[in-house]
């Protein structure tokens, strides 16, 4: 048998290490939807083979082969077609943008324009996995005070439906006259939420919850429309320690996905409108179209950001510095890599901050009912020690 060549022994480590990675795996409804995992894991096996020196009509068929059945395979094997029948890669992409976005499929049309296929593939694989990391460390972060919340919230109302009309049958029992004013109202607050003087038993606990969802349709509604979207995503930037942590994550999100696009070829004002869309605060998307605006009638970038209040001073400044020495790109991705670890930060400051909040009020509750329900037995107990 002939050695193998350094090329066929490149493929067959790609081969290897593709077997390796990770199959997408199937949403719990079986949903039209890919998740971010399953897209980053495709990218970056796609780059591994480009890598490799594969056709692209094999690398696509070898990714579609090892797909498990569902909506994504579909997507790959109609995307294999149109390759295999001459359209380009970028092209055949963009007919499935619920899969494919605008900068996914800009920067692969980049890279088959600068015949750096494999380069551009490869760099939009970090910029998924930096991504996915982002909201992974953002994501675990919130899991433990949103348990601690729910589990305070539960014992609390626990305490107030079963334990508080229980006391409230002893002291009618043992004949107690007129209740302490803070006694008197944890007893309402019990008949409320358990319906006692209600319609029908949990009444209370029934307009609750339907003030909620309300609440939460009425908030949903409102960010349908432009003035209410504003609003909401202001009160994003302005309410403390959430605040902070977003809007160090919008700056983290636009100077990664800005950098890399640039880095990638694409041009200025179309990277823009690509960012801009990216971008889900209303605030931001405006600071862009402005940058858009001033880029287009010769003007620079950096004014038009530090006008929008959303970025410091020295991020400004390193852009500005960015645009005049030509590594606009390069300057971009070390403000992404800063405040994702600024995000890091903000997070782990946030969530120091919720925990003893929460637990000193979840202390303080449950303390006030036990002192609200002892009151009248100290009374009892002051009463027959006099007689």
């Amino acid at each position: 048998m002939p050695p193998k060549s350094s090329a066929q022994a490149k493929r067959e480590a790609a081969l290897a290490e593709l077997a390796q990675k990770p199959r997408q795996k199937k949403g719990i409804l079986g949903g039209r939807r890919v998740g971010d995992k399953a897209l980053t894991n495709f990218t970056s096996q796609l780059a591994i083979l480009q890598d490799a020196g594969l056709p692209i009509v094999r690398c696509m068929k070898i990714l579609e082969g090892q797909m498990k059945p569902g909506y994504f395979k579909w997507v790959l094997g109609s995307v294999t077609e149109d390759v295999e029948s001459g359209s380009p890669l970028s092209d055949a992409l963009a007919k499935h943008p619920g899969v494919f976005d605008d900068l996914y499929v800009n920067m692969v049309k980049a890279g088959e324009a600068g015949g750096v296929l494999d380069t551009i593939l490869a760099r939009l694989s970090e910029f998924k996995e930096k991504g996915q990391r982002l909201r992974k460390r953002i994501i675990s972060a919130s899991v433990y005070p949103i348990v601690v919340l729910i589990v305070a919230t539960s014992i609390l109302l626990g305490i107030m439906i079963l334990v508080v009309p229980k006391f409230e049958m002893v002291f009618k029992e043992i004949g107690q006259g007129e209740l302490p004013a803070i006694t008197q109202f944890m007893q309402d607050i019990s008949k409320f939420l358990t319906g006692t003087d209600g319609p029908f038993p949990g009444a209370g606990m029934v307009f609750i919850v339907g003030f909620v969802i309300l609440l939460f349709v009425g908030f949903r509604v409102m960010k349908m429309t432009d003035g209410g979207r504003r609003i909401v995503d202001r009160l994003k930037l302005k309410t403390p320690l959430i605040g902070t942590l977003t809007r160090k994550t919008i700056v983290a999100q636009f100077s990664r996905t800005f950098g890399t696009l640039i880095q990638s070829g694409v041009p200025i004002l179309e990277a823009l409108n690509i960012v801009r869309d990216s971008i889900g605060n209303v605030i931001m998307r405006n600071a862009i179209t402005k940058v858009h605006d001033a880029i287009r009638e010769g003007e620079n970038i950096a004014e038009p950001l530090g006008e929008s209040g959303i970025f410091d001073d020295i991020v400004v400044n390193m852009i500005d510095v960015g645009e005049e020495t030509g590594e606009l790109d390069k300057m971009l991705l070390k403000v992404a890599d800063t405040y994702d670890e600024e995000v890091d930060l903000a997070v782990a400051a946030m969530i120091s901050i919720l925990e003893p909040m929460l637990i000193v009020v979840m202390g303080a509750a449950v303390g006030l009912i036990v002192v609200s329900l002892f009151l009248p037995l100290l009374k009892i107990v002051e009463t027959i020690g006099g007689g």
